[in-house]
């Protein structure tokens, strides 16, 4: 960015997720091809099987591939290998993340020394895992896709009230999201009503919905992350590839750059006169005027290039007498008319 940039940048997410499908070697690549991408940050997910769900809980419309309880357990990583994976971001100048789903992974991100903490739409209503979060002290990012905002408020009262720093997402919860379903009159809505950052968590296919909440002030954007939507899993399908997602970073900086920097145009115009003189037009002759010859309409012309007297003063020049001898095709100037 540059020095223009006045606002703070946006903070881009990349959320892996259990994208690696319980691959350390996997996840370590993703986080590398988010770095590439020119994310913030890259976000897991940190599932403990036995602290957050029943082996008979269902599992979503979006994916049936296993039970939940069995998929959570053999994607997960041990405390050693988070602690790597946290190590690993760091290598490569990214920030690591992951959003628990139990107070055993909150207890086990701070072991691993987590930053801040990124709580998933259904978790909102956890309101004990909450006060967990915010007891650290450390900021939070707070998504929104399955709650009320009666559940909303109650979500954001239990983490402000510890002077905890937050910020809410808009998030639909539909795997993909289309594009009519986005919501971001809703995160406008929140940011008037908490008085708080906001930001987008976005399941659409493309980059466009992120882009659009940069332009209205987002200060988060997550987006999932995938080395190809073909990959096994839940969120594969519904994710960017890298290409795709490092022209998403592309846009938004871009984006923050062309919204934070103002332009004087008299200042940007006084650059461009050498370009005025080529594009512009001038008063010419169309004919020979001999000295002393009152100028009419049919004399003169308007034509390229412009350096000599403006076009806009065509009708000026009607009814002024010739100083000197002047051929056709001559670009008038003051010296030639009497006044």
């Amino acid at each position: 960015m540059t020095d223009k940039h006045a606002a703070p940048q946006c903070f881009i997410i990349a959320e892996v997720g259990s994208v690696h499908d319980g691959s350390f070697g996997n996840a370590q690549q993703l986080i590398k091809a988010g770095a590439e991408c020119g994310v913030d940050a890259v976000k897991f997910q940190t599932h403990i099987s036995a602290a957050e769900t029943l082996r008979n809980a269902p599992m979503p419309p979006y994916f049936k591939g296993e039970p939940r309880y069995e998929y959570f357990e053999r994607t997960g990583f041990s405390t050693d290998q988070w602690r790597d994976l946290k190590t690993t971001c760091e290598e490569n100048g990214v920030e690591f993340i992951s959003s628990p789903f139990s107070n055993e992974a909150v207890d086990l991100l701070e072991a691993v020394g987590v930053a801040r903490y990124k709580i998933p739409s259904g978790e909102v209503t956890n309101i004990p895992m909450l006060e967990r979060i915010a007891q650290t002290g450390k900021p939070v990012i707070l998504s929104s896709g399955m709650s009320t905002w009666a559940e909303l408020d109650a979500a954001v009262n239990a983490i402000v009230r510890h002077h905890t720093k937050l910020t809410v997402l808009q998030c639909t919860s539909e795997y993909p999201c289309p594009y009519d379903e986005v919501g971001l009159n809703i995160m406008l809505e929140m940011k008037e009503r908490y008085k708080l950052p906001v930001g987008l968590s976005d399941h659409t296919l493309t980059p466009y919905a992120s882009i659009a909440a940069a332009v209205l002030g987002a200060s988060v954007i997550e987006k999932h992350l995938t080395f190809s939507r073909l990959m096994y899993g839940s969120d594969a399908r519904h994710s960017l590839e890298p290409a795709d997602f490092a022209q998403l970073v592309e846009g938004i900086r871009a984006v923050e750059t062309i919204m934070t920097s103002p332009v004087n145009k008299d200042a940007r115009v006084e650059s461009l006169r050498d370009m005025k003189r080529i594009f512009e037009k001038s008063v010419v002759t169309v004919v020979d005027i001999p000295a002393g010859t009152t100028i009419t309409a049919d004399m003169i012309g308007i034509k390229k290039p412009g350096t000599g007297i403006p076009a806009r003063r065509f009708d000026e020049i009607v009814g002024k007498r010739a100083k000197r001898d002047i051929p056709r095709d001559t670009v008038l100037m003051e010296e030639d008319l009497d006044a």
